[in-house]
């Protein structure tokens, strides 16, 4: 028996509490971690104690040290304990075949208690806490398994990437975080100067022009694992602060993007869950995406396509249908085979989702062994059946859905009404991986609210030049851009395109967006400078970070993915961010606040 003194220090670990196997057995071991169960059987307490490797079984018994027993008699749920002990078998009915180390504990003669704790908040092998519980208390969820494994696989994909990209002569270059507010986009979150008073930095919602910038200045290929932040609102699983891998190179065309992210993917993919992506990973034009989908994101792991049928209704007797393409308006459906057994419930219930998005309602068609069940059957002739029955593809058991009103509710309203209908039927398998590049994006969108275009990606996207020079001033909705998207089950990776390299060209896009010479100079100068002082040609791309690791993960919240995330109000629970500040920091800056 040896006396617990108090270490020299903590000394040193001899093995991850995890990795210990029955090849240690005999061996003299010194462990650290936390208390995850202590059990008291009949004088000799039983310890499993955690690190972020697993758990190893640690033993007291009097006999062998009796004041370190003694002191375990005291240890409770995640203190930070040292151990120092003999690896030896567990008996044949205690091997626990469910944990690594089940074969092997730890016959402890020594213990050092490092620093007690209160009770947790919430029992850390528990699958369902409430979230603002365990963002509240992020320390103690951070210890979770789910949540060290999250992060590691976090952590050695950012290392895959970083790999890969030095692997093809991409440097990683940093870039500032604090820049000037950008006109285009979402809002900025802004920072006051205190040496410029009333001047303020901008927090970079993208580092596009510095990396344009960084290709004007000869450095070729770049890229970053980069914070970038949006203030807007926040719906689904977005962030006000996220992290993109940021890309760009010069001398590019789209195929050499396209071949070098396919590498990437596969390589994510390969490492990381075992699964091998084909290659090259297949294109859709933005077009065929919103005609078959109804997304610029498609979920291709079921089919389920968007079916063109205002020809066929145009002259129909239901009202609802003709007046719709009358106004120049779209009829559009869905086939779902084996459809026919929905019930009227849960028709209702799709009826009311689609009005989430606009449509006003919601027809249908039950292919029965005597022809067509609904209420909209006795509208249409039989000819008209037939030829829509033929346009979907109709067969007995089928059921079809229609929605009929502008060409953006119809759009939104079956393209999200696919994806439910997926859900709903078990159409969506978690372990298919369908990637695809959603090509050839409109460089310019009509913003009703301000009256003029905006760009669909960012000004500073080149467009097809051919397009530029058939379309120009007179039809800009017609002009297609070099963009282009990479999409995996319905999920945007990421997008990118190829840039302006031309100062007139630039120029030409800003008055398209109802920037003028002087306007565009005033909040663009130094592009404009840097393009015209021989910029190559470039482009690039910026992945979401954080979405590839919840698709890798399958986890359904980014919140998973992300040490320390912020709610849908972006608030950091944990540090109670925003906060106020003191007074004199804003007198400091010259800020004086609105009463509210």
């Amino acid at each position: 028996m040896t006396e617990n003194k108090a270490p020299e220090g903590l000394g040193r670990r001899t093995n991850y509490n995890g990795d210990l196997r029955s090849t240690d057995i005999g061996k003299q071991v010194r462990l650290f971690g936390w208390v995850n169960t202590r059990r008291d059987h009949g004088g000799v307490i039983f310890v499993d104690l955690r690190d972020h490797t697993g758990l190893a079984q640690v033993v007291f018994k009097p006999e062998v040290d009796s004041r370190a027993h003694a002191e375990a008699d005291a240890l409770r749920n995640e203190w930070v304990i040292a151990v120092t002990g003999r690896v030896e078998a567990r008996e044949g009915g205690n091997i626990n075949p469910k944990l690594p180390t089940g074969e092997i504990e730890v016959l402890v003669d020594r213990l050092d208690i490092l620093n007690p704790s209160l009770p947790s908040l919430f029992d850390l092998d528990e699958k369902e806490v409430d979230e603002r519980l365990r963002l509240t208390h992020r320390y103690l969820d951070l210890r979770r398994p789910a949540m060290q494994s999250n992060l590691r696989l976090r952590a050695k994909a950012a290392t895959i990437v970083r790999e890969h990209l030095s692997t093809q002569e991409f440097i990683e270059v940093e870039t500032p975080v604090l820049t000037r507010s950008t006109p285009e986009g979402a809002r900025d979150y802004l920072v006051p100067s205190r040496m410029s008073p009333g001047k303020f930095y901008a927090l970079p919602q993208s580092p596009q022009l510095f990396k344009q910038i960084l290709m004007v200045g000869g450095l070729d290929r770049y890229y970053q694992i980069v914070k970038c932040f949006r203030d807007e609102d926040l719906r689904g699983n977005r962030q006000p602060e996220f992290t993109q891998v940021d890309i760009e190179m010069s001398f590019a065309e789209p195929e050499f993007i396209f071949e070098l992210i396919d590498g990437l993917m596969q390589k994510l993919w390969k490492d990381i869950l075992g699964v091998d992506v084909a290659l090259p990973i297949g294109r859709m034009s933005y077009q065929e995406a919103m005609e078959d989908y109804g997304s610029d994101a498609p979920d291709l792991r079921f089919d389920l396509k968007l079916v063109q049928l205002s020809d066929l209704v145009k002259d129909s007797d239901f009202k609802v249908f003709a007046q719709a393409v009358e106004k120049g308006g779209q009829v559009k459906g869905i086939r779902v085979p084996g459809g026919a057994t929905m019930s009227r419930k849960e028709l209702d219930e799709l009826t009311e989702f689609v009005a989430i998005y606009g449509a006003r309602g919601m027809a249908w068609v039950k292919m029965q062994p005597d022809g067509w069940q609904s209420p909209i059957a006795k509208f249409f002739t039989p000819e008209q059946h037939r030829a829509i029955e033929e346009r979907m593809g109709l067969q007995q058991g089928d059921l079809a859905v229609f929605c009929a009103d502008s060409l953006k509710v119809v759009t939104d309203s079956l393209g999200n009404l696919r994806k439910e209908i997926a859900r709903r039927t078990g159409l969506l398998n978690d372990k298919e991986y369908r990637f695809v590049w959603v090509t050839d994006f409109p460089l310019l969108e009509y913003n009703e609210e301000e009256k003029r275009f905006a760009a669909m990606h960012h000004p500073f996207t080149s467009p097809v030049p051919e397009d530029l020079e058939a379309y120009g001033e007179s039809d800009p909705a017609k002009i297609r851009a070099r963009a282009y998207d990479i999409v995996l089950n319905g999920v945007e990776l990421g997008g990118g395109s190829i840039r302006i390299h031309r100062t007139d060209m630039q120029q030409r896009v800003f008055n398209l967006l109802d920037l003028d010479e002087k306007e565009s100079r005033d909040k663009f100068g130094f592009l404009l400078d840097a393009l015209a002082h021989g910029a190559p040609p470039h482009g690039g791309i910026a992945l979401g970070f954080d979405r590839i690791i919840m698709l890798l993960i399958g986890t359904e919240s980014i919140r998973d993915v992300i040490a320390f995330p912020k709610t849908q109000k972006a608030a950091d629970l944990m540090v109670e961010a925003p906060a106020d500040v003191d007074e004199k920091q804003l007198r400091e800056l010259g800020i004086r606040l609105a009463k509210r």
